[in-house]
C-alpha cells in the first residue's frame, strides 16, 4: 500500500472517529432536552391539578399508567399484578 493511500485511510479513521463523536454528543444533549421537556410537562400538569382539585383524579389516571412498581411507589399506588 502507497503512503498516500496509507496517510488517506489513516485520516478517514480519525474524521470516521469524529463524527461518530459528534453523533453521540448530539444524540445525549437531545436526550437531556426530552428529559427537561418531560420534567416541564409533568410539573404542569401537576401544578394544574392541584389548583383544579383533580389531584386524585391524575392519581387514578396514572395507577392505569404506571407499570413498574418503582414508578408506582413514586405515587404511592399499590404494585400492580
Amino acid at each position: 500500500m502507497s503512503k498516500k493511500l496509507e496517510a488517506l485511510k489513516k485520516k478517514q479513521a480519525q474524521i470516521a472517529e469524529q463524527i461518530k463523536d459528534i453523533e453521540a454528543r448530539e444524540k445525549e444533549e437531545e436526550r437531556k432536552r426530552d428529559t427537561r421537556r418531560k420534567i416541564l410537562v409533568g410539573s404542569f400538569y401537576l401544578d394544574k391539578a392541584k389548583e383544579n382539585g383533580t389531584l386524585e383524579q391524575l392519581k387514578n389516571e396514572l395507577d392505569n399508567y404506571l407499570t413498574r412498581k418503582d414508578d408506582r411507589e413514586l405515587f404511592d399506588l399499590p404494585p400492580k399484578g
